[in-house]
């Protein structure tokens, strides 16, 4: 038996969640609180298994509650339930310690399922909210690619790779048939377009680039 409790600020979402959830046999409304801080107090008295927990609620909104049941009661599940879906509430939700979230448009079966995969240890997110995450990611456009080189001369493509061969300045100035001055300025050059701090981070660079032969 699932002992659940019910935190909503509205009685008749109360009211109905506890009709619909009582008909099932595998579970049990041990309690039920209009905000956070209600539940809480009732807690230590009124043992339960899983939280179904609404987000907007006044005094002690759900990610605060969410935060202070991760802290005080880390054997409870939560499972939030709540009108708002954008990634926002939902992406805060599970930071606060949320185990699943599900809107309460949701039907019947998809509540328990969401019950189901949470007290079996799995995160859940309702099937509308996925479809919606995916459709915004989908719809947002790709950041440009790199360019070519990572914006390097050819010039400065050449003295970076004799700096990953470990060659000096002197070094690389004399294979280059130029003076050290001016391999000093390209190496400089190569640090600010790459913004590395030094030649360790800049050959890493380099190489996670694809800019070494």
């Amino acid at each position: 038996m699932i002992r659940l409790f019910l935190v909503d600020d509205h009685k008749i979402i109360r009211d109905g969640l506890r009709s619909l959830l009582e008909a099932e046999p595998t579970l049990e409304v041990v309690g039920e609180a209009s905000n956070g801080e209600e539940l809480l107090d009732q807690l230590a008295t009124t043992p339960a298994d899983l939280v179904l927990l609404d987000v907007n609620m006044p005094t002690l909104d759900g990610f605060a509650t969410a935060t202070r049941l991760h802290e005080q009661y880390p054997a409870v599940r939560v499972l939030a339930l709540s009108m708002l879906n954008d990634e926002t509430h939902v992406g805060r939700m599970l930071e606060s310690g949320a185990h699943g979230y599900v809107l309460k448009s949701a039907g019947k079966l998809e509540i328990f399922q969401a019950i189901e995969a949470v007290m079996a240890g799995r995160p859940y997110l309702g099937a509308e909210i996925g479809i919606s995450l995916l459709t915004k990611a989908l719809q947002t456009p790709a950041p440009p690619e790199p360019a070519k080189g990572g914006g390097l001369s050819k010039r400065e493509l050449e003295v970076l790779q004799l700096i990953a061969e470990g060659l000096t300045n002197a070094e690389i100035a004399d294979k280059l048939f130029t003076s050290k001055r001016t391999i000093e300025t390209h190496r400089q050059n190569i640090i600010e377009k790459t913004q590395t701090k030094n030649t360790a981070a800049l050959i890493r660079y380099a190489a996670r680039s694809g800019l070494l032969q």
